[in-house]
């Protein structure tokens, strides 16, 4: 896979709505239990048992998201001693859990800096012409829809499961869709891991359609991943929602970009005949 670091296509406008996106994604870490012990090399029993009960609370849970009805027994965030050592306490929930809402804050939780920076280096490359060419409002409901398919998909396919489903891959997968759709003779310039990360000037149909293919090998279990616990069959449905949202926009030209006004006008010079013949 190689990894974009910059397009060379430009915008027209200034893409507020993907600088909203990052720093928002970027303010959540800092606030999620996960963030206060990050780089210690470890994670305590009772780190993890706040983070368990902190996802388990504000993440989407395929099987909340396809009952509608959130889990009888959750972690509480306390730690305590069973037959089997020490652990997370489990009890009846103390809040009330809306599992359409969770799906919303779940695009903005991220397991980590890596989870966090993969992501946003993607929407970072490839939102702002997205947000130029759809509009900000037609931008963030393409980035919201893609989000909400690629989970509630991946919940009808994982019905039992009750791990909780964190991270805007998803979301920013249907900005990907929607610019290969678009821009797919862009360059980007992308490091390629195989030859030692050398910047390579490629289109976007390669770098995109790679990741893509990618990603459905990975959901279909053709190939082996490294990537632990990733939800690739949620990848793949929000970039194809990227793309249908895409498609009615693929005939149109690109707005022209606007021309700058002259700060001073030219001065205009006049000619006219002398009676001698000449002119001045």
């Amino acid at each position: 896979m190689v990894i974009p670091i910059y397009d060379v296509n430009p915008v027209r406008r200034t893409p507020w709505v993907t600088y909203g996106l990052i720093a928002a994604n970027l303010l959540a870490l800092l606030f999620t239990p996960l963030f206060a012990n990050m780089g210690l090399g470890g994670e305590a029993v009772a780190d993890l048992c706040h983070q368990t009960a902190f996802f388990q609370h504000y993440a989407a849970i395929p099987k909340e998201l396809v009952t509608n009805m959130q889990l009888p027994l959750v972690a509480t965030g306390a730690v305590g001693r069973g037959a089997n050592g020490i652990g997370c306490v489990i009890d009846a929930p103390t809040y009330t859990k809306v599992p359409a809402l969770s799906v919303l804050t779940s695009m903005f939780l991220h397991g980590g800096w890596l989870h966090l920076l993969g992501n946003m280096l993607f929407l970072w490359v490839f939102g702002n012409n997205i947000e130029d060419r759809f509009g900000r409002i037609g931008y963030l409901l393409v980035y919201l829809a893609a989000g909400y398919a690629a989970a509630y998909g991946f919940a009808l396919a994982n019905p039992d499961t009750a791990e909780p489903l964190i991270g805007a891959s998803g979301a920013v997968s249907g900005i990907l869709g929607a610019y290969l759709v678009l821009f797919p003779r862009a360059r980007v310039w992308s490091l390629v891991p195989i030859l030692f990360f050398i910047p390579l000037r490629l289109p976007a149909w390669i770098v995109l359609g790679t990741w893509f293919v990618l990603q459905w090998l990975y959901s279909a279990g053709l190939a082996v991943s490294g990537g632990g616990e990733v939800a690739y069959l949620a990848h793949v449905l929000g970039f194809v929602v990227g793309v249908l949202a895409a498609l009615p926009f693929r005939g149109r030209g690109r707005p022209p970009v606007p021309r700058q006004v002259a700060r001073y006008a030219e001065p205009q010079v006049m000619w006219r005949k002398t009676d001698r013949g000449g002119w001045r």
